[in-house]
């Protein structure tokens, strides 16, 4: 194997997930090769950040580059809008905590993910663009590296002792394996485009994001951006949206009809951006390692995103997995066991998010009736929305389920050759 093809990690996909995984084994010292298949900078949706996204961007020495740069909307709430109109008092963040996580972001993806990747190549790792990674290989159990080809035909073998697959939705390793378990209950379509010119609020407020309520548990996001764009969008049920007419245009008119804080905001303003769409929102793989190999972000498990979650989990996820794969790399031990740690961590963090959209989605439950009858669980509402996931929230889904239906934490995702005992055993150390 030449040398230049021989890494201490391989890195699929240069998204958010990937970029942190990069970056901070970068900075360690090790070989880091990073491959991305697709042209940047490029579009992706996900535009609001939750509050702590701001810890994984303070490790990557990135906050104040975000924070000056001229694609963000300072964001400090989120608030909702009922059927018939009315907004709800928003949920700021800075109410329960002082600290600077308290402000975070609305952002175009495409230029705050090349701020990311250009923080990865800065610390060292080395891009392999326009290289589509076809499959991993392994000798016997083990993950020894991936297959890759460029954009000129060129076939390349990478080898390293471990392989981070970060490639998103396309989930590489869920796909080949087979390992992708969907959540049938949170099986929503998007649709989506951009505004400019429309009403937007004032002061602190200006950069919310808000969540309007559609009947049947349908809603609708809206997010102000920077340079006078909004991003609006709906998620629904396949089997509303298009219950009499399949023209996405129509419906997505439709349904801003009948939306009345959504129709005033946007009457005076003007479509920019094409109608796009998305749908089988909510999964997570089986596992999350296997000898060699290491799932992060939407390649391991995505979460509808009525509350915002998706980049956090790339970051945070990317965070953990680079740290579990510097002391694999460290102690010559790349075995699924290393990452069990990594794994446990991360369902943890995902459950609660997982069980407040469960909520959301529930005709029985309102958040402010929740709040009127259990003031003393503001905080832990608070929490759930701003990403401070790692802690235990017993109590608050205890109460939570007297209104609604909260699910039992999914038995699976943890590297291969471990359990449900495994997971067991990591959320009871937890709480």
């Amino acid at each position: 194997m030449p040398p230049d093809l021989e890494f201490d990690a391989i890195v699929l996909g240069a998204g958010p997930a990937g970029t942190t995984v990069a970056a901070l084994l970068a900075e360690k010292g090790h070989r880091v090769a990073l491959i991305e298949r697709e042209p940047l900078p490029r579009y992706r949706i996900g535009e609001s950040l939750i509050p702590h996204c701001w810890y994984a961007l303070e490790r990557l020495g990135l906050v104040q580059r975000v924070d000056s740069a001229g694609f963000v909307v300072r964001k400090f709430s989120v608030q909702f809008v009922s059927t018939d109109g009315r907004r709800s008092m928003p949920f700021y963040f800075n109410r329960h905590t002082d600290h600077d996580c308290s402000r975070t972001w609305q952002v175009s993806r495409a230029e705050f993910d090349a701020l990311l990747l250009e923080n990865a190549l800065e610390k060292g790792a080395r891009l392999y663009p326009f290289t589509a990674a076809k499959e991993l290989v392994a000798q016997g159990s083990q993950v020894v590296g991936v297959r890759a080809v460029r954009e000129d035909g060129a076939v390349l073998e990478l080898r390293a002792p471990v392989t981070v697959d970060a490639t998103g939705r396309d989930a590489l390793a869920q796909t080949r394996n087979g390992w992708r378990v969907k959540d049938p209950s949170l099986n929503k379509i998007a649709l989506w485009t951009y505004y400019e010119g429309s009403v937007r609020d004032e002061g602190i407020d200006e950069g919310a994001t808000t969540i309007a309520y559609l009947p049947q548990r349908g809603w609708f996001w809206h997010i102000p951006m920077a340079h006078d764009r909004v991003s609006v969008g709906i998620v629904a049920e396949a089997d509303y949206l298009y219950r009499d007419v399949r023209d996405r245009e129509r419906i997505f008119l439709r349904e801003v009809e009948r939306q009345p804080w959504i129709r005033e905001r946007l009457a005076p303003g003007k479509r920019v951006a094409e109608l796009r769409t998305t749908g089988d929102f909510s999964y997570r793989s089986k596992h999350c390692a296997t000898s060699g190999l290491v799932l992060v972000g939407d390649a391991f498990a995505f979460l509808d995103p009525v509350f915002s979650s998706g980049v956090y989990f790339a970051l945070q996820s990317g965070v953990m997995a680079a740290d579990a794969v510097h002391a694999a790399v460290e102690a010559g031990d790349a075995s699924a066991a290393r990452f069990l740690d990594y794994g446990r961590r991360f369902c943890r963090q995902i459950e609660p998010m997982r069980r407040l959209v469960y909520a959301f989605y529930d005709s029985a439950f309102h958040f402010g009736t929740f709040l009127r009858n259990h003031p003393e669980f503001h905080r832990d509402m608070t929490d759930c929305l701003t990403g401070n996931l790692d802690r235990d929230f017993g109590p608050f889904f205890a109460a939570i389920a007297r209104y609604a239906s909260v699910p039992e934490p999914l038995s699976h995702g943890l590297p291969t050759g471990s359990g449900r005992r495994e997971l067991e055993r990591g959320s009871a150390e937890a709480s």
